[in-house]
């Protein structure tokens, strides 16, 4: 079975798919053709996205889903007079939620995404380049300035996970990558011993490494099955004797790693979700 789903929002649609797609999500035997269509802020371009999702309407012979996060409720009239089964989430939440704070909504446009402050704007774009200046080890002297520390074999994820923290929450995350060298007696790298406090290990299926290392290095020793095998189970073995607290990564996206990494930790998330 197929149907369309279209993201449709007067700013950059980030949570129209968000939430969209985490109910979609549900729905395992249904696939969906996605369609953002961001920045519908004016009765024109609503007109105009009416028109999409009739057109699409009529190809599928069944009505599209429409996620909706508009504001303006002329706009998302229009949208709603469309053949489409709409899930409103403005139109949904904010009258009862108005209700119950006795406070009218200012309906203000993009708000979710703004950058809200400088000061807080600036703690992100400042994670995000201490995870760029602390990537593989490159400046362990500066470990005493992380919040954490992400330790694990090569390609297991610790540099998208350090940038993700940093952009996202503005956690200032350094990773260090665990060498056949390191592990090999079990014991922590010297750089790494006065911060273990701040160690989070992350591991994965020799499969998973063996296929993302193959696509970097075809028929190297790096990427062989004896290799990876060797590796995996060697910082497995040392996170377990050292105590270090780890999560395999091989099912999870970014996002989960991300969070699952903040809640071991214990951290208080500097920034909430705030991509502009």
């Amino acid at each position: 079975m197929k149907r369309t789903a279209f993201f449709i929002s007067d700013g950059t649609g980030i949570t129209a798919e968000t939430l969209g797609k985490s109910l979609l999500s549900q729905f395992d035997g249904i696939e969906f053709e996605r369609v953002t269509i961001p920045y519908v802020d004016s009765e024109e371009k609503a007109q105009d996205a009416k028109s999409k999702i009739q057109l699409k309407a009529a190809e599928d012979a069944q009505r599209p889903l429409v996620f909706d996060t508009v504001v303006n409720n002329e706009i998302r009239r229009i949208i709603a007079s469309s053949n489409a089964f709409m899930c409103d989430v403005f139109g949904s939440y904010l009258e009862p939620l108005e209700a119950e704070l006795a406070t009218q909504s200012s309906y203000t446009v993009g708000r979710t995404h703004s950058i809200l402050g400088d000061q807080r704007y600036m703690e992100r774009i400042e994670a995000v380049h201490f995870a760029l200046d602390n990537d593989d080890g490159a400046r362990t002297r500066h470990y005493e300035q992380a919040d954490i520390i992400i330790v694990g074999v090569s390609r297991c994820g610790k540099t998208p996970t350090c940038l993700y923290l940093g952009l996202q929450y503005g956690v200032r995350a350094a990773n260090y990558p665990l060498t056949e060298d390191d592990i090999e007696d079990l014991d922590l790298p010297k750089c790494l011993k006065p911060y273990r406090k701040k160690l989070l290990g992350l591991t994965i299926d020799t499969d998973r490494l063996i296929a993302i290392r193959t696509e970097r290095k075809a028929n190297s020793k790096y990427a062989s099955p004896r290799q990876c095998e060797m590796e995996v189970r060697g910082v497995e073995a040392l996170f377990a004797k050292q105590g270090i607290p780890n999560i395999n990564s091989t099912h999870y996206s970014v996002e989960e790693i991300a969070s699952r990494l903040l809640v071991m930790s214990g951290l208080k998330r500097h920034v909430t979700q705030q991509i502009p």
